[in-house]
């Protein structure tokens, strides 16, 4: 069994025992989760295809880690006229492992 579920304005495909990163939710490491916009369950049955969320549908999870990923370098360079701009950025995650999905 799958689902796709939105988080922090992406979807994510979730399997039960999986491990997904998705932007930054509130709760510590150990918290149980319940992530409730579900957007399609399938699985041996055929899917179910929200409008735009399933009924009843949710994924349970638990939080492993809260971080930030790696950080990425922005240079920006006009050519010819020494305009440099150097910036970086960190985006913070959470990590949930999914352990069941109802509905």
């Amino acid at each position: 069994m799958y689902a796709v579920i939105r988080s922090g304005g992406k979807q994510v495909r979730v399997e039960p025992g999986a491990s997904v990163r998705v932007e930054k939710l509130a709760g510590d490491v150990g918290d149980t989760i319940e992530l409730d916009e579900v957007l399609m369950i399938g699985g041996d049955s055929p899917a179910r295809v929200g409008t735009p969320l399933v009924a009843g549908a949710r994924a349970i999870g638990t939080i492993t880690a809260q971080d930030r990923a790696e950080k990425i370098t922005i240079f920006k360079m006009k050519r010819r006229s020494g305009n440099r701009r150097k910036t970086g950025h960190r985006q913070a995650y959470t990590e949930i492992r999914v352990d069941r999905i109802e509905g």
